[in-house]
């Protein structure tokens, strides 16, 4: 059976201006007066489909477009992950989601572009589709990703870290819980665009709002097959990502393509619409736990499942798998620890990495169960929590290291600041409150692919003037990645930032910084920026220090000048001290770079989670929750981070409460919802994120635990914020009601149904009741590390 494509899906382009001599239309995009092309893309109508054929020549024939390209023109496939080249550029041979791309064009204006989309002909063969967890696990459907029938797994984990049985049959008391966490999207207020040229001279240029310009520019080599010298990317500023542009994506090859075959610029600026089918948003997780304790709380076993839905291509689905289990032990001495995991294909839009990659899931289920668990033994949740807490400068059972720790003193703070002892289980029945803990990376500690080199370079060069640029490949995605590394230089070599020029995230002339995610830009591109300017300074300082026939460390670099300590007028000015190093040693040129160090366990899956430091978050969040409408109404949030050292504290606070606020979206609101395979509203009118109405006061604290590896002792602040305000909020909904809704976002339906279920007589409880019968394999059994030391 065959199809034919029908032009749907497919947008209105905005309305500009009428001509009023002509009376036609003028277009948003028709305003290039450099002659820049209007690209579009096709998408499939289809969610699994055979493409049949695919007809161009009606869209060739119409004035004014430039060029039309199918799959065949981009043959070569690619991906993220080295172990994840599974996606093509133009859909080749099958589509596999609603939405993705099967064909692009270049016009002279959107008008033509959108016109030629509906005159190419496409016919699909459907084949069954693969929606939900359960069809991906039967073996009688097609593989997404392959010929025949068959489990659509892509990727499945089985690791063992002490003896979790001995663990579990030693315990007082053992909770078992199932959770759903339904995905979402990043809803980043700029939806992601691409601009491209192609010179006369066989250079490539892509102007993108990506976060990852060097992986973009590898992928780029890859599918056009054009050396990497010949490419240059450059990130532009963009608002906002979270995750969602860290993949190479369709769009970036696409109008890279067309450009080379036009030899015009050509631009493509995707709508709300297609960034929702780009997608790489959080994925759905269903997670089992089971958790031992002893009387007193103390945990002495836990067994956690995870499946995830990660939709119809791998992205960085291998790392969102083992992110699901792998920083449970980074808050809690858990002495015996079983992880079993798999993600599954099906045919929606790919999911990928959403701040705090993988890890929230996890956060919720684990943080709630420790409420229930407390509640189960008589305990207060703040009691089981503190009793359980990991050390500074300690290992967890899987290998990992954590170094400084400010948990303990962020728990004391929400806990006084708040008033949660005084609070929980005695407010007003509609009024609770709840408490969370969190941890998160600042960085990875692998690059995505294997190689030796630097994950973060930063080169200095000073001109004869004293003015210094700051080069990093560093790309600032509203995180303010570049005030920081102006911060560190400034601080560094006695200047004011707003001294410094800074040139980022352009492949051509800066060093190579693997890219904005996995919170590593201040760790690993600040610890760059600081030995370059620690190199810089330390030429100025030994240059004056001959002129002055001074001992170098008697020198102090500051307020633009370099003098001895408790002698200002005995020195020079900063642009005199760098003529001297000039003239002593020539140009005033150095680098810096970081590479994590080796920290990986001795297992497969132990670079997923490795980390040179963590911080830590405790938040609280006080809410009301009407008991008839299920309405929730968050009153406050109290959140304590543990940075490190805040470099900038106006950026620090506001990226905790940026996190408050996206956790308080996916607690209550956010939903990325399918009928079957089709989305059920691509749009921000059906996505529901929080608007300043629902935005409650934040009460941020920043706790510096100075890490002796970040630099001037900093940490990450970008993701961790977010991770406990999810299940905080879930333990304030039962503290309010007395009910325990399992499954996020916590709906008003979901609580209004619990509710009604505990008037019954049944649990109070809102959630999934088991996981599927999946055969992980036998465990990799993994020793505990040296030096691990059980509570």
């Amino acid at each position: 059976m065959t199809v034919e494509h029908t032009a749907v899906g497919r947008r209105t382009p905005r309305v500009d201006a009428m001509d009023q001599t002509t009376g036609r239309i003028r277009y948003a995009d028709d305003l290039n007066p450099a002659g820049v092309l209007v690209g579009r893309q096709l998408r499939s109508t289809h969610s699994h489909a055979l493409i049949k054929s695919i007809d161009t020549s009606a869209a060739l024939a119409l004035a004014g477009v430039k060029a039309v390209i199918t799959g065949a023109d981009l043959p070569v496939s690619y991906g993220i992950l080295p172990v994840s080249q599974d996606e093509h550029a133009l859909a080749l041979h099958r589509v596999r989601h609603v939405g993705e791309p099967v064909a692009a064009v270049a016009a002279v204006d959107a008008e033509t572009a959108e016109r030629a989309l509906g005159l190419i002909d496409v016919h699909y063969e459907p084949l069954d589709e693969i929606v939900n967890l359960d069809h991906a696990l039967a073996d009688d459907l097609p593989l997404i990703h392959g010929e025949g029938l068959g489990q659509n797994v892509h990727r499945k984990a089985a690791l063992e870290f002490g003896d979790v049985d001995e663990g579990l049959a030693a315990a007082h008391h053992v909770r078992e819980d199932v959770y759903f966490f339904r995905g979402n999207t990043h809803a980043a207020l700029e939806t992601q665009a691409a601009v491209a040229s192609y010179s006369a001279d066989g250079k490539l240029t892509l102007w993108s709002s990506t976060q990852v310009p060097h992986y973009v520019h590898r992928s780029l080599a890859r599918v056009l097959e054009m050396p990497a010298g010949r490419i240059r990317v450059i990130a532009t500023p963009n608002g906002g990502g979270f995750g969602g542009k860290t993949d190479p994506f369709s769009h970036e090859l696409v109008v890279a393509k067309l450009a080379m075959l036009t030899g015009r610029p050509v631009k493509i600026n995707l709508s709300r619409e297609d960034v929702f089918y780009a997608h790489r948003g959080r994925h759905p997780v269903l997670m089992w736990v089971k958790t031992g304790f002893e009387s007193d709380g103390r945990i002495t076993a836990m067994h956690f499942k995870s499946f995830l839905d990660g939709g119809a291509f791998g992205s960085y689905g291998p790392a969102s798998l083992y992110y699901t289990g792998a920083l449970q032990a980074t808050t809690y001495r858990i002495p015996n620890y079983r992880f079993e995991g798999v993600r599954v294909f099906t045919n929606k839009p790919a999911c990928g990495p959403k701040r705090g990659h993988g890890t929230p899931q996890a956060r919720f289920a684990i943080e709630t169960q420790l409420d229930k668990a407390a509640d189960d033994l008589g305990l207060d949740p703040l009691a089981i929590r503190v009793r359980n807490l990991i050390e500074p400068y300690s290992m967890t059972v899987n290998h990992l290291r954590i170094t400084s720790c400010g948990l303990s003193d962020c728990i004391d703070d929400v806990i006084k600041a708040s008033g949660f002892a005084e609070k929980r289980g005695k407010l007003p029945p509609g009024r609770g409150i709840g408490l969370a803990v969190g941890c998160y990376m600042s960085g990875a500690g692998l690059p995505i692919y294997f190689n030796k080199m630097p994950q973060s370079e930063v080169q200095l060069k000073v001109d004869r003037g004293g003015g210094v640029t700051v080069y990093s490949m560093a790309t600032d995605v509203g995180q303010g990645s570049t005030s920081m590394l102006a911060i560190v230089v400034a601080e560094c070599l006695g200047l004011e930032p707003g001294d410094l020029t800074m040139v980022t995230a352009d492949t051509d002339l800066t060093p190579v910084d693997l890219g904005s995610y996995s919170s590593r830009v201040t760790f690993m591109a600040g610890n760059a920026a600081l030995e370059a300017a620690t190199k810089v300074r330390q030429r100025v300082v030994d240059a004056v220090a001959n002129h002055l026939e001074a001992v170098p460390e008697d020198l102090l670099v500051e307020g633009g000048h370099v003098h001895v300590v408790g002698d200002p007028d005995s020195g020079v000015t900063w642009a005199e001290g760098v003529v001297l190093a000039t003239v002593a040693d020539g140009p005033l040129i150095e680098s810096g770079s970081y590479t994590a160090p080796k920290l990986a366990g001795p297992y497969k899956g132990a670079g997923v989670g490795i980390s040179p430091a963590f911080s830590f978050t405790a938040c609280v969040v006080e809410l009301e929750c009407d008991a008839e409408t299920g309405l929730v109404d968050v009153a406050d949030v109290w959140v304590a981070h543990d940075i490190g050292k805040a470099l900038n504290l106006l950026h620090s606070e506001g990226q905790v409460e940026g996190g408050v606020y996206m956790g308080l979206g996916e607690a209550l609101f956010e939903e990325h919802a399918f009928r079957g395979a089709l989305h059920r509203g691509p749009s921000l009118l059906d996505y529901k994120i929080p608007t300043t109405l629902e935005m409650p006061p934040v009460h941020t604290t920043l706790i510096e635990s100075d890490d002796p590896e970040g630099p001037f002792g900093a940490k990450e602040v970008g993701q961790g914020p977010l991770l406990p305000v999810i299940p905080a909020v879930a333990n304030a909904i039962h503290d309010a009601l007395g009910v325990h809704i399992d499954e996020v976002p916590m709906t008003p339906d979901k609580i209004v149904a619990a509710m009604r279920n505990s008037a019954r007589g049944g649990s109070g409880r809102i959630g999934p009741s088991a996981v599927p019968d999946f055969d992980f394999g036998e465990a990799v059994m993994v020793e505990p590390p040296e030096g691990f030391v059980a509570p």
